[in-house]
């Protein structure tokens, strides 16, 4: 049975999360007609109290004041859904999770880690989506990487093939067009010692390649014999200068990320990830084998923040039409801007 919802009143949105990503959604939720912002979360007690439309400095308030007691919001306000934008990991955001569920509010979180959870987040996605189903409400991970880009995309396009032998994915960013949160999260500036050190703590780096490489191999109903995964540094050859770090040459500035799916000996899945400092030729290439071949090269590539943003706000009516529980991008149709 599914939820049965109205689309005769506007979609009442809170956001939880207002750091770079979680503003810009915010912006979002303004432009469409069909949705209204009711709340707003962020643990940061800085911003408790202010108006969400001096957080975005716009020209008058939106009457909607940021609370650092999400708790007390989520159980005093009435929200179809929630935009949940805080953090990657799945064990350090999952009491946030509980905490919406439990006022049977939908979610569409940009948690990497939620797109297609690992086999170490199991108990966690397995507590999450038996809340979602009890309280009738559903847990949505996404974003473009991944979400989109690395996965989404890929699958979408095998739709025209009549077989898939082989799938290559390869995203290059220019992190300097980025922001800071970005920058010191491929470690820009670090010594590649340090960069190392943050790594093996995964305190650094991307998240969610894996979850993306799984996804994939899923979806099509394939298996590998192996997976492998790498992140090296990109070391820079020339001092560089953003508009928060100077690089010097023998500096990381920025992360090589590759995952494999290796089946018969044979790489049947390849996601490589170029995000650093100075990169050329910025780009996402999806490269199919199979019947027919599929080549398809976004020029410049998907700008990372604004396309988060739209992505999680795009999903929110197929959410809303979704059943209960803790779904992947591949259990609803494509999202669309409407």
């Amino acid at each position: 049975m599914q939820k049965a919802f109205t689309k005769k009143r506007k979609i009442r949105v809170v956001q939880y999360g207002l750091g770079y990503i979680g503003l810009e959604t915010v912006r979002a939720i303004l432009k469409k007609e069909t949705l209204a912002i009711v709340g707003a979360v962020d643990t940061n007690p800085r911003l408790a109290g202010k108006d969400l439309g001096e957080l975005l400095k716009l020209p008058a308030p939106l009457g909607v004041k940021v609370s650092d007691r999400p708790r007390e919001l989520l159980a005093d306000i009435k929200a179809d859904v929630a935009i949940h934008t805080t953090s990657s990991r799945i064990p350090s955001i999952y009491q946030q999770f509980e905490d919406i569920l439990e006022n049977r509010i939908n979610i569409v979180s940009a948690s990497e880690e939620l797109l297609f959870p690992s086999a170490e987040n199991a108990i966690l996605a397995e507590r999450i989506h038996l809340l979602a189903t009890e309280k009738r409400v559903t847990v949505l991970g996404t974003g473009v990487n991944p979400g989109f880009v690395m996965d989404a995309l890929p699958l979408f396009l095998t739709g025209v093939c009549q077989e898939v032998r082989e799938i290559h994915v390869r995203r290059v960013v220019d992190a300097a067009t980025r922001r800071y949160a970005l920058q010191r999260k491929i470690g820009a500036g670090m010594t590649v010692e340090g960069f190392q050190r943050e790594i093996d703590k995964k305190a650094l780096g991307h998240v969610g390649l894996r979850e993306s490489l799984h996804l994939i191999i899923d979806k099509l109903g394939r298996s590998v014999d192996l997976v492998e995964e790498s992140v090296a540094p990109v070391i820079a050859t020339h001092p560089i200068r953003t508009d928060y770090f100077e690089i010097k040459p023998g500096d990381v500035a920025g992360i090589e990320h590759l995952a494999k799916g290796i089946k018969d000996g044979k790489e049947f899945l390849t996601l490589e990830l170029r995000m650093y400092v100075g990169a050329p030729d910025p780009h996402d290439a999806i490269r199919i084998v199979g019947t027919p071949d599929i080549s398809l090269t976004i020029e410049g590539g998907v700008a990372g923040d604004q396309a988060t943003a739209a992505v999680l706000v795009n999903s929110i009516p197929a959410v809303l039409d979704a059943k209960p529980g803790l779904i992947t991008v591949k259990d609803l149709p494509s999202p669309y801007c409407y």
